[in-house]
């Protein structure tokens, strides 16, 4: 495996890892697939500033990405960026999860412009819980019923960790 800082050439392959999850699982509350134009602005919001996104690769195919992007948009918020990893289908509990998360790690707490970094989870998603308690997040709090998918109200828990 090896991790790398994303290309335009991935795009294809990170938007089919998201829209697979969008389609099938809770780790996004998207409710409708993204496009590729959709995915191309989100692209370029990253791999600026403090905003990486790296890929990890497998045999030359994109298994799953890690990305830090804004927490939120007013300026006191620019030192906070929020984490997001997506795996794909075939390649997961394969290590690549932990593998991503502890580079986009070291990433952030090399950048100084970088202070804290927080996750928002699909309460339910012990996989992801698991993996941001082994890597020192703190839980801050379930926000309940805050989006519908599937038919059902879902929360969403809260974590931090300081960089």
């Amino acid at each position: 495996m090896i991790i790398r800082k994303a290309e335009i050439k991935d795009l294809d392959e990170l938007l089919e890892i998201y829209n697979y999850e969008v389609k099938n699982g809770v780790a996004t509350l998207d409710l409708e697939m993204k496009t590729l134009e959709e995915w191309k602005e989100w692209f370029y919001t990253h791999n600026v500033g403090n905003h990486p996104l790296y890929v990890a690769e497998v045999d030359n195919c994109v298994a799953g990405y890690a990305s830090l992007s804004s927490y939120r948009e007013k300026e006191a918020f620019k030192s906070t960026v929020e984490l997001s990893i997506y795996i794909g289908a075939d390649y997961r509990k394969k290590g690549i999860a932990a593998a991503l998360m502890e580079f986009i790690l070291e990433e952030a707490k090399k950048d100084e412009r970088t202070h804290t970094v927080v996750s928002v989870i699909t309460s339910g998603n012990e996989a992801s819980q698991k993996l941001h308690e082994k890597f020192g997040f703190e839980f801050c709090g379930t926000i309940k019923e805050v989006g519908m998918k599937f038919g059902e109200y879902r929360d969403i828990d809260n974590y931090r960790l300081g960089v």
